[in-house]
């Protein structure tokens, strides 16, 4: 007889492997997608200490290393040729504006002819900063914090980030000089495109983005232009997406003998809505597996709680899947944390609530403040990965049993 838990757990991982930062790097060093020539390496991001793992190591002139905080490996903070930096995420804070100079000087002191690669990855984008002329870092924290709050969608945030930088949108162009530049990129923005990954650090837009509506001063007070295009073509290639994490997961899903059926839609919205929508399909399906990805939105209430969008769309779906009929439901980040969370999302059931309720839990009370992460920690249903070396949005797999 299946254990769909632990089923779902390793379709989730595979899913996480394919996408790994060191092994999409090094995959792309096979397909000698460069030149012979060795490399000043930056890495940003929170799969950034991952994908310079991905770098043979003869390769390496010298590296710049920025990630979050506990994300970077006594490897690579020992090596005396690798510069590394821990910063803030998901608020910039003052060593995302440390990061920022720190980047600058780095790119300025390099030997004009050696060539740069650049390995970006998600987390960039409040990793390392350098606010534009008039803006403060308070500002900035207070206009994210409020992004972040209000269910903004990350292309909106992205927009806005770009314009109030001096450094995304194209921006750090300026400082690149005429040398070789390639770039790798881990894609975790909806459409791929290379100006959202890390708010464009070498990307300006292709076409001018509509900002979001803002309340005031920061409606009046952010301008409607962004940075140019870089002065120079250079190679980039995007070598992780969620795409290729479903295509990964379903696959083994395959072996272990399930019907798989991988939605090519985006999941994104109101988590609780998502939820209802999901196991609706779970429903009409029953005994085939089902894999999703994408990124949904919360927007807090007042009291909010301690959660994130993973495990606020498995609470609500716990509600709505209580009862007799066996459905089981894995939703995680693939980037090991959800929300300000040590955990990465949830895996539930039809008997979740009644977990709860043995426990003295109101599942509505909790979901109502946005405190998934303390229900779910009591039920003993939360997922811990720890940093898992990349970061490609969400992935969302469930099965319903006839």
């Amino acid at each position: 007889m299946k254990n769909i838990h632990k089923d779902l757990m390793s379709i989730y991982q595979a899913g996480l492997e394919a996408v790994k930062g060191s092994v999409v790097v090094n995959k792309a060093f096979q397909k000698e997608f460069f030149s012979g020539a060795n490399f000043h390496v930056v890495a940003i991001g929170k799969a950034a200490d991952s994908m310079l793992q991905g770098v043979p190591e003869n390769k390496i002139i010298s590296a710049l290393l920025i990630s979050k905080h506990n994300h970077i490996s006594g490897r690579f903070k020992h090596a005396s040729n690798i510069q590394c930096i821990e910063s803030d995420h998901p608020i910039p804070k003052q060593s995302s504006l440390k990061a920022g100079k720190a980047l600058i000087r780095y790119l300025e002191k390099l030997p004009t002819k050696e060539p740069c690669l650049f390995l970006i990855s998600g987390g960039t984008s409040s990793l390392v900063e350098v606010v534009e002329n008039g803006w403060s870092l308070s500002e900035l924290a207070a206009l994210t914090d409020y992004l972040l709050a209000n269910a903004y969608s990350i292309n909106e945030i992205n927009a806005v980030r770009r314009r109030v930088s001096k450094i995304k949108g194209g921006g750090l162009c300026a400082y690149l000089g005429e040398r070789e530049i390639s770039c790798l990129m881990i894609s975790d923005v909806p459409n791929n495109d290379p100006a959202d990954i890390g708010s464009g650090l070498l990307f300006g837009e292709r076409k001018q983005s509509l900002l979001p509506k803002l309340p005031k001063p920061w409606g009046e007070k952010i301008p409607l232009a962004t940075q140019g295009l870089a002065s120079h073509a250079f190679d980039w290639r995007i070598i992780a997406s969620l795409d290729i994490a479903k295509k990964a997961a379903g696959k083994h899903a395959k072996a272990l003998g399930y019907a798989v059926q991988i939605v090519p839609n985006f999941l994104e919205g109101d988590a609780s809505w998502v939820a209802k929508t999901c196991i609706k399909t779970l429903k009409n399906g029953p005994d085939s597996l089902f894999i999703w990805g994408g990124e949904t939105t919360i927007k807090l209430p007042n009291d909010a709680g301690k959660g994130g969008r993973n495990q606020h769309l498995a609470l609500a779906a716990s509600i709505i899947i209580q009862g007799r009929q066996e459905i089981v439901l894995l939703a995680a980040g693939t980037d090991g944390s959800d929300g300000v969370t040590e955990a990465t999302g949830a895996l539930v059931d039809n008997q979740t609530i009644k977990k709860g309720e043995k426990l003295g839990l109101a599942a509505n009370d909790y979901l109502r403040r946005a405190d998934s992460y303390h229900y779910f920690d009591q039920t003993d249903e939360l997922i811990f990965t720890g940093a898992t070396g990349t970061n490609v949005m969400d992935l969302l797999i469930g099965i319903a049993k006839s």
